[in-house]
């Protein structure tokens, strides 16, 4: 078998990121759910698990020791510090999942998606904007278990990770969640070659989010 047939049967990489309440985690499980071609790579980390999250499911929850012994071994494909706690996508699995020709998506900030094209460079990258700074404000306010404290500072995290929005190559806006979900179905089966996905104008929208204080 050609090493080019060998490339067309392997799984095409998939990067989503978003600032924190931008719904990135909501779209992709909703994309994940309706396409059994597609599959989310289980991060580890060091932070405490939420309520109702599953070791394993959501992530593998592990002590800063155990991290650290891993990324000494060079088991992380990428890996990157949030908000005091440590993430990282483990390599030898991601690879074992698109050598079964299943596509994977990593849900990783822009830190993560750099160290991933270097390694990745055929990856796409999609970044999810939030439609104002308001309604990102709404969302960190709604998640009942997070202080007001927590929501201030992952608002100023929001716009630092906003500023990384161009390094993408695709943009998509989470206004209405369908419409939404709708865009990355599309930018989906144009990463596969299986259509066409139309960039929508996005620029005015992140100049705007990126000067409100």
């Amino acid at each position: 078998m050609s090493s080019e047939a060998e490339a067309d049967e392997r799984g095409r990489l998939f990067i989503v990121a978003a600032p924190s309440g931008a719904g990135k985690t909501s779209l992709v499980n909703a994309l994940v759910a309706d396409d059994p071609r597609l599959v989310i790579s289980v991060s580890y980390t060091t932070r405490a698990p939420r309520p109702g999250e599953t070791d394993g499911v959501h992530y593998h929850f592990v002590t800063p020791g155990n991290f650290g012994r891993r990324l000494e071994r060079d088991e992380f494909l990428e890996h990157a510090e949030v908000f005091g706690h440590s993430y990282g996508t483990h390599r030898e699995t991601t690879e074992s999942i698109l050598a079964t020709g299943q596509d994977v998506i990593l849900e990783i900030d822009w830190q993560g998606a750099r160290q991933v094209k270097a390694s990745f460079p055929a990856c796409l990258s999609i970044f999810i904007l939030p439609p104002s700074v308001a309604e990102l404000r709404q969302r960190l306010g709604a998640r009942a278990q997070d202080s007001e404290a927590v929501i201030q500072r992952r608002m100023g995290e929001a716009r630092a990770e906003l500023s990384h929005c161009e390094e993408f190559d695709v943009v998509v806006v989470n206004d209405d969640f369908d419409t939404a979900l709708q865009d990355l179905r599309a930018v989906i089966a144009h990463g596969r070659g299986e259509g066409d996905f139309e960039q929508q104008p996005f620029k005015e929208l992140l100049a705007e989010l990126l000067e409100n204080e």
